[in-house]
């Protein structure tokens, strides 16, 4: 069983960055694609970023291009997700995800294991 745990969120001022960490345990196949995603209050959960076990194959969704960067340690089973000049409007829970079939594609749907989310906060 793939268990998700993510960790890195806190409350920060606008302009500061943070690192998100997602561990993950039991993913036996390097054909996984993780994901992180982010949902804010009242809207619907968002794509951010995916990358392959490998570290290959990362894809990041348009509007977070830029300030937003993904990447995998695999000694570790962690994946990171990076947030710089972070905004008011970064303000979400951030889940890490595993997609099994190895796509990592934008939509959540596709994503079989998912963390308990952590929380930012970004003060303006």
């Amino acid at each position: 069983q793939v268990q998700l745990v993510e960790s890195g969120g806190g409350l920060v001022q606008a302009g500061d960055s943070l690192r998100l960490s997602c561990v993950a345990s039991g993913v036996t196949y390097d054909n996984y694609a993780m994901g992180w995603f982010r949902q804010a209050p009242g809207k619907e959960r968002e794509f951010v970023a995916s990358i392959f076990w490998s570290g290959d194959n990362i894809y990041y969704a348009d509007s977070m291009k830029g300030r937003f960067t993904i990447s995998m340690d695999n000694a570790k089973n962690t994946v990171y997700l990076q947030i710089h000049s972070l905004k008011p409007e970064d303000t979400a829970v951030y889940y890490c995800a595993a997609d099994a079939a190895g796509w990592g594609t934008e939509s959540p749907d596709n994503y079989d294991y998912w963390g308990q989310g952590t929380q930012v906060t970004v003060s303006s």
